[in-house]
């Protein structure tokens, strides 16, 4: 497999993110075997996808991810363990085409759940848009009954705003403030 790297692209925030524990860093091909562990797991994806992915759906995701950095000029970041380099999830800016709104969304792989790593991820994205995307508005799209999800968008400062219909459901938006 052949590793490119883009280095013609002026983005519009950065490729890499640190904090104290986590390196975010743009998707690579070689992130689908680590991130499948996410999109195969159908506790993982009950409140995003709604059902579990095979290999290739899971390449596809990745694909779209890593497009949507030189569609947008910025995208979601694949998270990793600073020391150990483990992929452990995602989480950052995603707006496709159906999307109210750009949206901030975090996801991790379901090991690294209760460790406040999808905090400590969201809250660097959200200072990092603060700084370099102010003038767009950003929105977290959740399920109703993804407690933990809301539980975080409130600690991080968002305010309900409507229900959202999508995927033949009703899903909340909210508003970050």
């Amino acid at each position: 497999m052949i590793n490119i790297q883009y280095c013609f692209m002026n983005y519009l925030i950065p490729e890499q993110l640190e904090t104290e524990r986590l390196v975010m860093r743009i998707f690579q091909e070689a992130d689908r075997e680590d991130l499948h562990a996410y999109y195969s797991d159908p506790e993982c994806v009950k409140y995003t996808t709604g059902k579990p992915f095979t290999e290739y759906e899971t390449w596809q995701k990745i694909a779209s991810l890593i497009g949507h950095w030189h569609i947008r000029l910025y995208g979601p970041y694949v998270i990793e363990e600073k020391y150990s380099g483990t992929i452990m999830g995602f989480a950052g800016p995603y707006y496709p085409p159906v999307w109210p709104d750009p949206e901030i969304q975090w996801s991790l792989i379901k090991r690294f759940w209760g460790k406040g790593y999808a905090s400590e991820a969201a809250r660097a994205v959200k200072r990092m848009l603060l700084e370099n995307l102010l003038q767009l508005s950003f929105i977290s799209i959740i399920h109703p009954a993804n407690t933990d999800s809301i539980h975080l968008a409130e600690k991080l400062h968002t305010a309900f705003e409507k229900d959202f219909y999508f995927m033949d459901t009703n899903w909340h938006i909210y508003r970050h403030l």
